[in-house]
Order: C-alpha cells, then structure tokens, then sequence
C-alpha cells in the first residue's frame, strides 16, 4: 500500500504506527475467518436439523397415510354393510306390508277382526332417521 504524503513525514515512528495497524489488519482478518468459519459451522447445523426435522415428517407422514388408509377400508366395510342392511330393511319393510295387506284381505273376506298394528314412519321414511345413510366413505376418497 503507497504511502500518503502525510505518512512520509514521520520517521521512525511511522514504523511502529505501521507495525500497530499491520498487527490491527491481521488481528482483524483472524477475528473475520473465525466469524466466517462460525457462520459456516452454523448454517451447516441449521441445514442438518433440516434435514432432520424432513425426515421426521415424512415419517409422521407415513404413519398418518397407513392410518387414513386403514380407517378408510374400515368405514368401506361399514359402509358395504349399511348398504346390505338398508337393502334388508327395504325388503323386511316390502314383506311386512305384503303380510299386513294379506291380513286385511283375510280380515275382510272371514270378518274375523285382528289388530294389524300400522308401521313406523321411521321405516317408510328412512330420511327421518336420526343418522344420515348416505356414503361416509366417499368423505375420504380423493
């Protein structure tokens, strides 16, 4: 580094000034490798708790997807058995109103009097049932 003209005045003394700041610039110069060093150390911490922290998701991700997976062939199982169940009520329901018609039909033609109870609204109208019967599994299908 040249010199300055205010530099060039001063005699021995500009020796020892420059030895201060040549000791001050390679003080200065350790100090930032170290801090660079340091950064680098810590970016390269952050990236493997990343790393870390990816692998641990996609873990959960995992166990969650086996999860969905095992609910939703539980509730495909439940839900073929609702169908088969409503298509036995449909059928018990056609049967008891064909028995219920032949008994009024017996009723009239022998004049014996019977008690033919009346069904329950909840059989005819299923839609007023307390639970919906609609497919809960498509809810989880994409």
């Amino acid at each position: 580094m040249p010199c300055s003209p205010v530099h060039q005045d001063l005699s021995s003394g500009d020796s020892s000034v420059q030895l201060v700041i040549d000791e001050r610039k390679r003080k200065r110069m350790l100090s930032n490798r170290e801090s660079a060093r340091r950064s680098r150390m810590k970016k390269q911490q952050k990236l493997e708790d990343l790393v870390k922290e990816v692998a641990a998701i996609k873990s959960q991700n995992s166990k969650a997807e086996v999860q969905i997976n095992v609910v939703t062939q539980h509730f495909e199982k439940v839900d073929a058995e609702n169908a088969t169940l409503r298509a036995q009520i449909s059928e018990l329901i056609e049967r008891l109103r064909s028995t219920n018609s032949l008994l009024r039909i017996f009723q009239e033609v022998c004049g014996v009097s019977m008690d033919i109870p009346e069904m329950p609204e909840t059989l005819t109208k299923p839609w007023q049932l307390p639970c919906s019967v609609s497919t809960a599994a498509d809810t989880f299908r994409d």
